[in-house]
């Protein structure tokens, strides 16, 4: 039973409000604004108020929310970021892949869990949620740091190994026949060069001689962006690489135009609007009748995830010759996993 039968726009209204309320909360408690905006969803969730009924209009804005985020970040990397940190980015992305599903694999068996399922567990303990890094790191005005690009590096390197992995796994995990799992693996190769093609086509040929028209008009320019973001991101999902890396995608290819600077200022604040249904729809997906369950496993992986995975980013960097600072700083962005496993 709800407190009150709303309409969606009424369910907006007081889910923004709540979510203030809880925020100026966090401030005066000095918390960060996304522990507030998760608490306020969980609040408004079905274990306790019970308010968010129209899920999905939540989770419409919440998907565009994610579009426009790593669109911004998109429009801050270019060729030259991207040859000076790849070697890193590469070498820490896999390596963090590597030890930690390899660790938690053993660690899952350990447990007396089966293999498939150790596997499984495994390979989502490497999950990171870019969209939670990337906000932390923007809200410390971290993202242009040293730290900040290399953890953003190795986070995209590691969501394409994850989707690759995923891929594999659930095609040739589940009994199903080995043709099938070639022809997955196959369209998602096919769909990823097409979409590489595409961005490359425009950046190099349509992105300045467009971005020329368009930015005649403030508004048909900001319009244009998260259309594009968007755009670029559901072909993304849609091939089965993620919203995440077609809305980076989308940035990457407007990264060199002379109108990138004002579409971050512009979309910044619109970025930090969204975000709140993004936050707001984690709380509200959390099932807090389920908290009791595997305690045991829980808390062995959540350790070996907030203290091993930061050893083993400092490791890597201090192998290739950079700083304790900047790789501890870096290796604090991997201490969780992804909300999506």
């Amino acid at each position: 039973m709800t407190l009150l039968e709303l309409n969606t726009f009424n369910e907006i209204a007081l889910l923004i409000g709540l979510a203030t309320a809880l925020g100026i909360i966090g401030m005066v408690l000095r918390q960060p604004m996304i522990v507030a905006f998760i608490a306020a969803g969980l609040l408004a969730g079905p274990d306790v108020l019970n308010i968010v009924r129209s899920t999905e209009a939540v989770s419409l804005l919440s998907q565009i929310s994610i579009a426009v985020l790593l669109f911004l970040v998109g429009l801050k990397l270019d060729t030259g970021l991207v040859r000076s940190l790849g070697r890193v980015a590469v070498a820490t992305g896999l390596g963090q892949v590597a030890f930690t599903s390899a660790i938690g694999f053993v660690l899952c068996l350990a447990m007396g869990l089966d293999w498939l399922t150790s596997l499984y567990v495994a390979v989502a303990l490497t999950f990171s949620s870019t969209i939670i890094i990337v906000k932390l790191l923007s809200d410390k005005r971290e993202v242009e740091s040293l730290h900040g690009k290399i953890a953003l590096g190795f986070l995209i390197v590691q969501d394409l190994f994850v989707v690759f992995a995923m891929v594999v796994v659930s095609t040739f995990g589940l009994n199903r026949p080995e043709a099938h799992g070639e022809a997955v693996l196959s369209s998602l190769l096919i769909g990823t060069l097409g979409l590489i093609v595409l961005a490359w086509v425009f950046t190099r040929h349509l992105a300045e001689p467009l971005m020329r028209i368009i930015s005649r008009s403030w508004e048909l320019l900001i319009i244009f962006a998260v259309a594009w973001a968007a755009g670029l991101a559901a072909m993304a999902d849609f091939i089965g690489l993620g919203k995440e890396l077609g809305g980076l995608l989308a940035g990457v290819t407007l990264a060199s135009t002379p109108v990138r600077d004002l579409l971050v200022a512009r979309l910044a604040p619109l970025r930090d609007f969204l975000l709140l249904f993004f936050f707001l729809s984690l709380g509200a997906g959390m099932d807090l009748s389920s908290l009791g369950e595997q305690v045991g496993p829980a808390i062995v992986l959540s350790i070996f995830v907030l203290v091993g995975n930061p050893l083993i980013v400092l490791a890597i960097m201090g192998f290739m010759g950079y700083r304790k600072r900047t790789g501890f700083l870096a290796g604090l962005t991997v201490a969780q996993i992804s909300s999506s496993v």
